[in-house]
């Protein structure tokens, strides 16, 4: 039978116990900010030069995916609470070897993303201020996103809150400034019409493909706010109230913005992948400093990022040691807080930075093709998890479904062959190809031990 250690448990004031020191503010702010991702600013160039104007298709679709999973997810995390999420999830409804699985995979796509966005962060700081080592900047932000997480978790939604506060303001300012250059009523500039969409489809149906499954990814880090709901002051309320929000919160900022770029600048462009497609977009429209500007805000969202991915690293480890499913150590909680994961997910962090460095050539690439898949992965065990799950609480505890999948278990079975449908286009190009099959081995590896794992615990 699955554990169930970890779900629905009532808040607790004790000091080893994980706090519930986010207040609704912090996560209403997390959901609107968690939408805006660093991908979405540093990874849709590429998107945008392989698709052209069909990119905006490409993120409808996967648009429309992510709304699913992210139903999905907001109902069970509403019916059961848990720093653990999906893995909590997929514990409960498939076995404590699928838990273990999509836990651990996880934890190591965050951890990597941290050195990811670290590089990425000092990348934009060593170029305004040249002959000052990357390696410097990643080492300061590292130290100071350890710290935030490892004091209060209220620190680490303050910080979330105002990152999230300047990135929503800043992409609903680019909208408006984009609109209105469209409608050619914005002071200095002329509307350019349709003239950037002529060619819709430049590189066929293959451009799109790519395009489609850059979208994918750019979509990763909105499942924080599942996490981050077991330490809030209402986790149902809360996980609720940004399940709801998620779908004009997708097509306001992903969309919305992939349109107002495709109209104000010619898909081919260099700028979109030198330059970033916010900066190029900004640049076209002659706005003094408003490329600069947009760079900050890069920035911010990359700080941002490694921020949330370093507090979900170590909320996904704490909830898998809770479970029996870690070392122990990585489960002490002090303060509130699980520290030691908190420092252990910082130095695999800073470990793959170094990586980065040390060997740019073979382990780094390798890395990066492994957690390549692993958001599908994930996606799977999440939809998979929750067809199981509802017809258990319409069965046991029809009360606890505050948020409902819509048309029920139809939609789901949508989303799991859109997520196999991905899977086949990662198998044809070859660049993703390497990241299915490099991905495919570490769940296999991972499966196979959490099914040992899960066969000598039932003999005990």
């Amino acid at each position: 039978m699955p554990s169930s250690t970890t779900t629905g448990t009532p808040p607790s004031t004790d000091d080893t116990s994980l706090s519930h020191g986010l207040k609704q503010r912090h996560l209403s702010m997390i959901a609107l900010g968690g939408v805006i991702g660093a991908g979405l600013f540093v990874g849709s160039g590429a998107g945008i030069a392989a698709a052209g104007p069909s990119i905006v298709v490409a993120y409808a679709l996967s648009g429309v995916l992510v709304m699913l999973v992210m139903r999905m997810l907001g109902e069970m995390s509403a019916a059961y609470p848990s720093s653990g999420s999906f893995s909590a999830h997929a514990e409960r409804a498939i076995g404590p070897w699928a838990g273990f699985t999509a836990g651990w995979s996880f934890w190591v796509l965050l951890c990597t993303a941290v050195g990811l966005e670290g590089i990425g962060a000092a990348k934009i700081v060593s170029g305004w201020l040249p002959g000052t080592p990357e390696w410097a900047w990643v080492a300061l932000f590292m130290v100071v996103f350890c710290g935030t997480n490892l004091a209060a978790v209220k620190n680490f939604g303050e910080f979330e809150f105002w990152f999230a506060a300047l990135k929503v303001g800043a992409i609903t300012l680019f909208l408006v400034l984009g609109v209105l250059a469209i409608l050619g009523i914005l002071p200095g500039t002329d509307s350019p019409g349709a003239s950037h969409l002529t060619d819709f489809m430049p590189n066929g149906g293959e451009g799109l493909v790519i395009g489609l499954l850059a979208s994918v990814f750019a979509y990763g880090g909105l499942e924080t706010v599942t996490i981050a709901a077991a330490e809030s002051e209402n986790p149902v309320k809360g996980v609720a109230t940004a399940v709801r929000t998620a779908m004009w919160r997708i097509a306001l900022f992903y969309i919305g913005s992939m349109a107002v770029i495709v109209t104000l600048v010619p898909w081919d462009s260099q700028a979109v992948v030198e330059k970033g497609p916010y900066v190029a977009a900004l640049d076209e429209l002659g706005i003094p400093g408003a490329g600069q500007l947009m760079n900050v805000v890069v920035l911010v969202a990359l700080l941002s990022a490694m921020n949330a991915n370093i507090y979900g690293a170590s909320r996904i480890a704490y909830s898998l040691v809770e479970r029996g499913q870690g070392p122990k150590g990585l489960g002490r909680v002090s303060g509130g807080v699980p520290r030691i994961a908190v420092l252990a997910s910082s130095v695999f962090g800073f470990l793959c930075v170094l990586l980065s460095y040390w060997r740019p050539d073979d382990v780094f690439p390798w890395l990066l093709n492994v957690i390549g898949a692993v958001i599908l992965v994930v996606w799977i065990f999440i939809a998979v998890s929750q067809l199981r799950l509802r017809r258990r609480l319409e069965r046991e505890a029809p009360d606890k479904l505050a948020v409902r999948m819509w048309a029920f278990p139809w939609l789901t079975w949508v989303a799991l062959a859109g997520m196999a449908a991905i899977f086949v286009l990662m198998a044809r190009e070859p660049d993703t190809r390497v990241q299915l099959y490099s991905t495919g081995g570490m769940i296999l590896v991972l499966a196979a031990v959490g099914y040992t794992w899960q066969k000598a615990r039932a003999k005990q």
